[in-house]
């Protein structure tokens, strides 16, 4: 019988049998999927740190006889986004972006929600809670949560590593959570087809997969367009609200329509279609955002409500995609200059800049003046 290490590809296989037995355990990319799956499932994941490990689970969607087993094992945590302490007006020290408080005796899951902005609309009181600097094992846990399109928070619980292995939870190093979630995303082709639209009867759509995640995202040539010469290019985050449901509340599906015309009536060009709705938190955030800005705050201050960054979109997926497609100097219609940065930053060359103002109207006035002022698009 083989003897493997605890951690797949800890060590050097020193055998052709226990090579090819390792080549079917799961590497480290895919230990971090199972452990995202498992989150997004409700279940809890082991998060290991030298001696120290924790149970961790989306606060969003902890139910109660799981946490009352939480609160079984010992005193559970909450780890929240500086973002989101700010928010409760908690002080929050040290600069960290992730940290902890220990939940009160008396807290409940509906309590919970209203830390977390689970329910926009209801009043806390957490003023009174002492944060400190989550542990490395909290971190990777809220890192974790990030990717997910969850609210951004994890109630935690330390554990001994000894119960970990006998829990039949996906249990993984802390330090490689991190690392795998920092490297580059991975993008892979998956089909491709011909398909003619109103816009132009020329066209192809090519579907691309991110490792790791349900969300597929698009290119779709539109006309013929030279490749060999800077390719007119649209870099457009998926926006269901605007471009299927013809919101008046911003100026997405107005963005799309006049994209494509200006790519069908120019030579052509390629509209990248990213699934990262609501700059990246996902439609059932951006709901929550909506109705935060029906409250009075703007786009930023609702993110920031809620936890999240002003813009938590990863434009490397859309450089990749160009990459694969052959696309490495382009013409970007864009207002938004992160977008330029962004691409810039994976060696894809913008050599002009195309302005796309359109949509603007009496009910999204106030979203597009936040745009320019809070996160610096170039609008009149």
């Amino acid at each position: 019988m083989l003897n493997l290490p605890a951690q797949p590809h800890a060590l050097a296989p020193t055998t052709p049998a226990m090579r090819s037995v390792m080549a079917i355990m799961p590497d480290l990319a895919e230990r971090v999927i199972r452990a995202r799956s498992d989150l997004h499932l409700g279940l809890p994941v082991a998060l290991v740190d030298g001696e120290h490990a924790c149970l961790v689970v989306l606060s969003e969607v902890l139910r109660a006889p799981r946490f009352a087993g939480f609160q079984a094992l010992g005193m559970p945590e909450l780890v929240i986004t500086q973002r989101r302490a700010a928010a409760l007006g908690l002080a929050a020290g040290q600069g960290a972006d992730a940290l902890s408080f220990r939940l009160p005796a008396s807290a409940t899951l509906g309590w919970i929600a209203a830390i977390v902005g689970k329910d926009p609309q209801r009043a806390n009181s957490a003023q009174k809670l002492i944060l400190r600097q989550a542990s490395r094992v909290q971190n990777a846990g809220l890192a974790l949560a990030q990717t997910l399109e969850s609210l951004p928070s994890v109630v935690s619980v330390a554990i001994t590593q000894g119960n970990a292995a006998h829990m039949g939870l996906a249990t993984i190093p802390a330090q490689d959570v991190l690392a795998e979630l920092g490297r580059s995303p991975v993008v892979q082709p998956v089909s491709a087809a011909s398909m003619p639209m109103q816009i132009s009867q020329a066209g192809r759509v090519h579907v691309f997969r991110l490792h790791g995640s349900r969300a597929e995202h698009y290119a779709i040539e539109i006309g013929k367009p030279d490749f060999s010469v800077p390719v007119l290019v649209r870099l457009h985050s998926a926006c269901f609200t605007g471009d299927v449901l013809g919101s008046l509340k911003c100026d997405c599906g107005a963005q799309l329509a006049a994209a494509m015309t200006a790519m069908s009536k120019g030579g052509g060009g390629v509209l990248l279609y990213l699934n990262q709705e609501g700059r990246g938190i996902g439609l059932a955030n951006k709901m929550r955002a909506y109705a935060l800005q029906d409250g009075g705050l703007d786009t930023v201050e609702a993110n920031h409500w809620l936890g999240f960054e002003d813009d938590m979109r990863d434009f490397r997926i859309g450089a990749e995609i160009l990459r694969q497609l052959g696309i490495e100097r382009l013409r970007l219609m864009t207002n938004n200059p992160a977008k330029v940065a962004g691409l810039a930053t994976q060696d894809i060359t913008v050599v002009a800049r195309v302005p796309l103002q359109v949509g603007r109207g009496p009910l999204n006035d106030a979203y597009l003046a936040t745009k320019a002022a809070k996160s610096g698009h170039m609008l009149p």
